[in-house]
């Protein structure tokens, strides 16, 4: 925007082509002549003061009361004489406002892991999904109908899902079992997908299942001196990220190999 201006572009014709308005234009260049190109960098949206802001003593009350006594916007704003939208807000700007994000023993903020760049760690998992039978299930023609008793038991659908940690982006497989040659072999096209999208895999995340703790899956990962990891047994803290709504999208989309 700023280079066409400069290169002698009227700001009305260059505003018509970037698809915003004439004020805009100007706002950049302007920008661009006072500061350079660090100018043109982004920036917060938030001013830079802000006098009606809550005072930080009753902000730093209304999240002791969120923290120890677990209550919601509106109890805490007639505890301090605050409007609830205000108790809300605040709890929003210091992130709770959900209270499953506040660990229970010691009412701290939780926050989840996130690792610095992409193939870091790569979160590894099979869920077993329900085979549905042609025509549907009883989810079509309901628990007690004659149809769905009369269908018989197809089994289930092992999905072999890994997710990186950084990015989220995740590579699914469809299968038959779960079994460790099956999961070692995933993990060797799985790894190739990624070495496709240039991203070289420094560890992998797994729970404690037989198959992940077998050689033949060791011996896969020990090809590029991947390093494995394993969940931390009743630690939901180090449980991996492969979550079922991922999976389910998948199902939806009709994919074995999906990014996600």
């Amino acid at each position: 925007m700023v280079e066409r201006v400069l290169g002698g572009q009227s700001p009305t014709a260059v505003a018509a082509q970037m698809g915003c308005s004439r004020q805009t234009v100007h706002k950049w260049v302007k920008r661009f002549a006072a500061e350079g190109a660090a100018g043109l960098e982004d920036r917060a949206c938030r001013p830079r003061s802000s006098p009606a802001r809550t005072p930080a003593g009753v902000e730093k009350r209304i999240c002791a009361l969120r923290r120890r006594r677990r209550w919601g916007p509106a109890r805490i704003g007639a505890a301090l004489g605050v409007e609830g939208s205000t108790v809300h807000r605040v709890l929003c700007r210091h992130g709770l406002n959900r209270l499953s994000w506040i660990d229970r023993p010691t009412g701290q903020l939780v926050r989840r892991y996130k690792k610095a760049h992409a193939g870091e760690l790569v979160h590894i998992d099979v869920k077993k999904v329900a085979k549905v039978p042609p025509g549907g299930g009883w989810r079509v023609h309901g628990r007690g109908s004659p149809k769905a008793k009369r269908r018989r038991r197809l089994g289930y659908t092992y999905l072999h899902v890994a997710v990186d940690d950084r990015s989220r982006i995740a590579y699914i497989e469809a299968h038959d079992d779960e079994k460790a040659d099956t999961a070692a072999a995933f993990w060797r096209r799985c790894r190739d997908w990624f070495d496709k999208l240039n991203v070289g895999i420094d560890a992998v995340m797994t729970d404690n299942g037989k198959n992940f703790t077998s050689k033949t899956f060791a011996e896969a990962l020990g090809e590029n001196r991947t390093k494995h990891r394993l969940t931390r047994p009743y630690r939901p803290q180090t449980n991996g990220k492969v979550c079922e709504y991922r999976v389910a999208g998948a199902i939806e989309a009709g994919l074995t190999q999906a990014k996600v």
